[in-house]
């Protein structure tokens, strides 16, 4: 792409029909639409009407009739199995295709959903391919994840069929998922007719007569061809975090997230047909929905399936090693991963181990990526590091440097300015737009842009009740931030994140910033707690750096100094918590809510009801040995 970024973006806004059409342009239509954008039933907005495709298609046979049937798809690597194995597109067409046969004989049709229930293996893409191929609708539910979580799950989207695995791996256990998945089954009221199981060396599970060997299915199975469905139609349902009560069940469509995710990865990644890119996340999340599996085949690219945790134990150099072997272009990963590579290797000896010159740009994103993180790898990587910020709702990037469209300058800080078809302002409370430089909620104007959320999982009205109704006619993102003079977007925090100090607000996400710059703290969280005085004031939580002999009251006090020199006496920063590691959910994301139910307990270290016992553990470990500040 050679226009620059502020006509594309002017396009984009001015002439949305116009520009989403002609991008709809590079990908194959079995019927095209009737209209681009259908308001007939606003604020439940559709694109592409009328027109008719196949996800599966496009993600993979339109390659192979374009000639590059024998490029690499996909690369498995699994350091905790030792393989590594690499599919072709055609390879990995003919297993989906029947892989859909043996989904069509147990009965699943266009419009049945499937639950997948799966560790990163192989098997897990090509069970949601061959649901697109089918017209079928998926939805991933991470592996792990405990019975009730599951089981809930279930019950709203009402699979025909389940396909899982007899366990998952991680580095030093086995997690077996076979009696995870009975249990949920049990409690769930829907009952799926059949489960499909992949049997893994490390764990052979008992079968039931609900359980069908994957092995088996596939032996029994012909190909199938790929069923032409409306551009309207769901292609998956992904459950957001949480589920306590009716669980929030994201749908996207088929045919306006083909268009947009085949058109981001061109645009804002720069990947081009055959790069090898890799997202390091988990297919249970939507990293790994758009970035692992969609996004990379869709644009013709080879996509890396990782099993293992790339951060920390047993392999500290994972990213770099893979990297290495598998010639990556670009990264994408999550900045939780980055603080933790730069508290254990702060010097950045690890990547000089290997060769990466491939390496092209490295992406951050899940949440706040602070400026000295990104600082650092800058240093140690020499490769632009950006930025970049969107929800599981919006499916693709809101906020980013486009590197294929124009690389703009970097401000550590901010992701950069809105991307084309996201039309972003800031308000206040009253829905009132702010000025440059303050603090409001960032909300997008409708309709949102190809590739974003439809709406929830028969939940119409839940879904406008939950994001269009604070802010009429606009999709409020619960995210609070400002715009600088320049147009760039700095996303402070959550809006449950800002606090009310002696009547000035704060963003933790700001005052994070500071103490993440100080030379011996690794990761940091800020959230406030209760005061009698102030109504609110901030508590920090502290990870220190790898080697650090220091005393840890020596450095709290010295972010605290930080913190009241850079931001002032305003931001009443006074009290700092030095913690071995912080509590984190299972896609690294900081636990902040339960960090705030341990803040505002008697006494802090004492965490508050917790009904989750991997969440207790991740606590207890964080929490041990803690050791407060004295107030200055």
């Amino acid at each position: 792409m050679t226009e620059d970024f502020d006509k594309i973006y002017s396009e984009a806004l001015n002439n949305k029909e116009e520009f989403w059409s002609n991008i709809a342009g590079a990908i194959t239509w079995d019927k095209m639409w009737n209209s681009v954008l259908d308001t007939s039933r606003s604020p439940f907005y559709r694109w592409f009407s009328g027109g008719r495709i196949n996800t599966c298609y496009n993600a993979l046979d339109r390659h192979i009739d374009d000639g590059r049937a024998d490029q690499c798809a996909l690369i498995y690597d699994s350091p905790i199995t030792n393989t590594i194995k690499k599919y072709s597109y055609k390879s990995l067409r003919d297993l989906v295709a029947r892989f859909s046969g043996a989904l069509a004989n147990q009965g699943v049709k266009h419009g049945d959903r499937v639950v997948i229930y799966m560790p990163m293996i192989p098997e897990a893409v090509v069970t949601m391919l061959a649901c697109a191929r089918i017209g079928a609708i998926h939805s991933v539910v991470f592996g792990g994840f405990a019975s009730h979580e599951l089981a809930v799950r279930i019950d709203d989207a009402m699979p025909k069929v389940i396909v899982s695995a007899s366990c998952g791996l991680e580095p030093g256990r086995i997690v077996a998922y076979k009696p995870l998945l009975d249990e949920a089954i049990k409690l769930a009221k829907h009952k799926p007719i059949r489960s499909i199981i992949v049997q893994r060396d490390a764990l052979v599970c008992e079968m039931t007569e609900r359980d069908l060997d994957w092995n088996d299915a596939m032996s029994e199975a012909k190909p199938h061809n790929c069923v032409s469905v409306d551009a309207t139609d769901p292609l998956y349902i992904l459950y957001t975090s949480g589920t306590t009560g009716q669980p929030k069940g994201v749908v996207r469509d088929n045919g306006g997230h083909a268009v947009a995710l085949n058109w981001s990865m061109g645009a804002v990644y720069d990947v081009k047909p055959g790069d090898v890119y890799w997202a390091a996340s988990d297919i249970g999340w939507v990293v790994g929905h758009s970035y692992i599996v969609y996004g990379p085949l869709l644009a013709g690219a080879t996509t890396i399936l990782y099993e293992g945790k790339p951060v920390g134990t047993p392999d500290a150099g994972a990213f770099w090693r893979v990297i290495s072997d598998h010639k990556v272009s670009k990264l994408f990963t999550a900045p939780t991963a980055f603080r933790a590579i730069k508290r254990e290797d702060p010097a950045g000896k690890q990547i000089k181990k290997y060769s990466i010159p491939s390496l092209k740009a490295l992406f951050l994103a899940g949440e706040r990526s602070d400026p000295d993180t990104l600082i650092w790898a800058e240093k140690h990587l020499n490769v632009p590091v950006i930025d970049h910020w969107w929800q599981t709702e919006t499916g693709w990037s809101i906020v980013a440097n486009c590197l294929g469209i124009e690389k703009l300058r970097v401000k550590h800080g901010s992701p950069s300015k809105p991307v084309p078809g996201w039309d972003l302002s800031v308000v206040d409370e009253g829905g009132k737009e702010v000025k440059n430089g303050e603090i409001g909620a960032l909300v997008l104007k409708l309709p949102l842009p190809p590739g974003s959320l439809l709406t929830l999982w028969n939940a119409d009205e839940r879904y406008h009740q939950s994001y269009l109704t604070e802010f009429p006619g606009y999709y409020q993102t619960a995210d609070a931030g400002y715009l600088d003079e320049d147009g760039y977007v700095y996303v402070m925090s959550r809006t449950d994140d800002i606090i009310n100090t002696a009547g000035h607000r704060l963003s933790t996400g700001a005052i994070e910033e500071v103490l993440a710059s100080h030379p011996d703290v690794g990761e940091c969280a800020v959230v406030g707690t209760n005061d009698a005085l102030k109504g609110q004031v901030p508590l920090g939580f502290l990870v220190l750096n790898a080697g650090v002999n220091r005393g840890g009251d020596q450095v709290v006090n010295e972010t605290i100094q930080l913190v009241r020199d850079t931001i002032g006496p305003v931001a009443s920063f006074k009290t700092a918590l030095i913690v071995e590691r912080l509590p984190k959910t299972r896609s690294g994301k900081i636990l902040r809510g339960t960090l705030q139910k341990i803040a505002n307990s008697e006494p802090y270290v004492t965490p508050a009801t917790i009904d989750d016992p991997d969440i207790l553990k991740e606590v207890s470990i964080a929490l041990k040995d803690s050791k407060f500040s004295t107030e200055i």
